[in-house]
């Protein structure tokens, strides 16, 4: 029996309910008309690329017929008329030169007395011909009547005298059977073969729109440069008045033009303009007529040469200036010597691909360029040329400090490295050191020779923004003329050169305040990289260099790393330019080593002074007596070698002008022994003795 339980209590619990989403299937895509369809698949096919090029091969052969027609058109009515006279008479007048403008003047008058002469014959001709033929045919047929007779004669056969005769009408009948054969073909294909050669003379001319001619003919990418493409250039550069004197030239317009020379990795072309156009209005326009040309900017150089009214233009080949030329002479021939006072430094390549060698017999030299250009490589390669002659000196700072310098290490007197103030103090100093020396030796006996002594600071920017100041409260940097740096400079500018003691800088991104004037218009040889700007341009060079085309402000910076744009009568410059573009040599760090090597291997050996910190207290005036020794006197700049060598830390940064002032201050000095600076033993003795002897009263006191 079943138990039956009551509950007495409703349940009140809600019971799970389960709701159940119905998603409906996506109602199938409403299908595309047909006409919408074919006609996206039409769009696709006008639209796709293989049909632009076959609608353009298609339209470009068609006018090739066109355009041969008319090139065609015109060399016959140029030949049949004066047309071509005329043309060239405008030419000559639109340029202002009238003498050729009567010359062919006189030529188109004489053109026309002989074609009238001409035509006159014409009248008589018909006349003479009809005679000229009825004589010929009675001589011809007389003539074959008596060979007809010899023939007869020979063979006893009458009938022979008209052989001859009738062999003659024979072929005549065969030509004409020939021409009936010939002629119905010949009518057919004559237009086809007309069509042919009309089409042969319009695709070697290019004769077809823009448009139409292939995707490398389009871009003129590597184009060649042609008289009619200069021209053409030249017309659409946008001056009114040069645009109007080609017009009235006509295709004569490249009467304007020298022959088109190879020059380098381009070629060459001098411009006469016509009157009314200035050479800068052409120079200013620089970037359009490359462009006009199918060149990059770069690519293309506007000169000035002896000719009034006159550009010349260099057209590289395309991308041949993205090509780097070959390794330096320095780094190939380990032979190789230099010879400072009539030697050439091989710095690199112009732009024709010819080496560019640069003298630098006293001559101060500057060479500015944006950071990271290559303007150290560039200076430094002229300094490893100039090590290969043992007689040469070097006085060195390089105020980056990054070791660019290093290999110098055992060539140069001094050398010192590092971005500081105190590295632009002791480079300085060494500048000073250089002006006394200067003047020792402007103050020897006339005819005595001096070797070279080359002051070089590289980064010289660096020192000229210098702030410190020395206990008189000079500043080292800074350009006025109470700076100690500016001034020592000026000073080996304005009479180094006569003593063979030069100035060589290398600085960035000039301006007037990390670059004085009287500082860079100092400079014999001036060179540039890459700048920013025109008014940096002119700073590096000077404005008649860029007044004569020298753009600097136009190389690529990162792209034309080493290209240098020189100002310097040391070097060849072609003649009416004031400048000379050159793509310099780069001798890696590993190159500038060897070279040093073979440069130390011709010296005798070198104590190079480096800048240190000072060390312990030292009494300089015994250092002094102690390295002289025995010898009676010794040259300073051997003293402060073996002062390096005794103490480095204490001497190793000495300048001539430190021996000096130690010396002045214990009432003795150096003196000139042969026209060179020199210290005698007996005098830093006697500088010794006094000093003990004031040391012992002042004791007693």
């Amino acid at each position: 029996m079943s138990e039956n339980v009551v509950h007495l209590h409703k349940d009140t619990t809600t019971p799970a309910v389960t709701t159940l989403i119905v998603v409906p299937d996506p109602a199938p895509p409403a299908p595309v008309p047909l006409w919408v369809r074919s006609g996206r698949a039409v769009k696709t096919a006008v639209t796709h690329e293989n049909t632009k090029t076959a609608a353009r091969a298609v339209a470009r052969h068609g006018l090739y017929v066109v355009g041969g027609a008319r090139i065609v058109g015109r060399r016959t009515w140029d030949g049949k008329t004066a047309a071509r006279y005329e043309r060239f008479m405008r030419t000559a007048e639109a340029a202002g030169n009238m003498d050729a403008a009567m010359e062919w003047e006189e030529r188109a008058q004489r053109y026309r007395d002989a074609r009238h002469r001409r035509r006159m014959d014409l009248l008589h001709s018909p006349v003479d011909a009809a005679k000229g033929l009825a004589v010929g045919t009675g001589t011809g047929i007389g003539s074959l009547v008596a060979l007809g007779i010899v023939m007869a004669i020979a063979t006893k056969d009458v009938s022979d005298v008209v052989t001859p005769l009738m062999a003659v009408v024979k072929f005549i009948n065969l030509l004409i059977t020939i021409v009936q054969v010939v002629w119905g073909p010949l009518v057919s294909l004559g237009p086809f073969l007309a069509l042919l050669a009309l089409w042969a003379v319009g695709s070697k001319q290019q004769a077809a729109p823009q448009w139409a001619l292939p995707a490398h003919v389009r871009s003129g990418e590597g184009e060649p440069i042609t008289p009619s493409i200069v021209v053409k250039a030249l017309r659409d550069l946008g001056v009114p008045a040069l645009r109007n004197a080609i017009k009235e030239m006509g295709d004569a317009g490249a009467s304007m033009l020298s022959p088109i020379v190879i020059a380098g990795c381009g070629v060459e072309v001098d411009v006469t303009l016509p009157s009314g156009v200035s050479t800068n209005e052409v120079q200013g326009k620089r970037r359009k007529l490359a462009e006009n040309l199918s060149r990059h900017e770069h690519e293309v150089f506007i000169t000035i040469p002896t000719a009034a009214r006159t550009v010349r233009l260099w057209v590289a080949d395309s991308g041949a200036l993205d090509e780097p030329i070959g390794p330096s002479p320095l780094v190939t021939d380990d032979t190789l010597t230099a010879d400072y006072a009539k030697g050439r430094a091989p710095w690199g390549q112009d732009l024709r691909g010819d080496a560019a060698a640069i003298s630098l017999y006293q001559r101060h030299l500057l060479i500015t360029g944006l950071s990271n250009q290559g303007k150290t490589a560039a200076l430094r390669a002229l300094a490893l040329w100039l090590a290969l002659d043992k007689s040469v000196q070097f006085l060195m700072g390089d105020l980056k400090g990054a070791g660019d310098w290093a290999m110098f290490d055992g060539l140069a007197q001094v050398l010192i490295q590092g971005p500081t103030d105190e590295h632009v103090i002791e480079v300085t100093e060494m500048v000073e050191g250089a002006v006394d020396e200067m003047n020792r030796r402007l103050q020897a006996p006339p005819g005595t020779a001096f070797p070279p002594l080359i002051v070089l600071v590289d980064e010289a920017q660096v020192a000229f923004m210098c702030p410190a100041v020395d206990d008189e409260k000079r500043p080292y940097g800074g350009s006025k003329a109470k700076s100690r740096y500016f001034t020592a400079v000026r000073k080996i500018h304005n009479q180094g050169r006569a003593v063979n003691v030069l100035m060589w800088q290398g600085t960035q991104d000039p301006t007037d305040q990390n670059l004085p004037k009287l500082v860079r218009e100092g400079a014999h040889t001036r060179a540039s990289l890459a700048l920013g700007t025109e008014s940096q341009a002119r700073m590096a060079l000077g404005d008649k260099a860029v007044d004569g085309g020298a753009a600097p402000n136009l190389l690529r910076p990162g792209l034309d790393k080493g290209t240098v744009v020189v100002a310097s009568d040391g070097i060849e410059i072609p003649a009416g330019q004031a400048s000379i573009t050159v793509r310099t040599h780069y001798i890696d760090t590993e190159g500038a080593h060897a070279i040093a090597d073979r440069a130390r291997a011709l010296r005798d050996g070198v104590t190079t002074l480096h800048a240190v910190e000072r060390g312990e207290e030292r009494d300089p005036l015994a250092d002094i007596a102690h390295v002289i020794g025995d010898a009676p006197r010794l040259l300073t700049l051997d003293i402060l070698k073996r002062l390096a060598v005794l103490n480095e830390d204490a001497y190793g940064d000495w300048t001539f002008g430190d021996l000096k002032r130690v010396l002045e201050a214990e009432g003795e000095e150096p003196k000139k022994s042969n026209g060179r600076m020199a210290v005698h033993r007996d005098h830093v003795l006697r500088a010794l003795a006094n000093r003990d002897a004031d040391g012992s009263a002042s004791a007693d006191e």
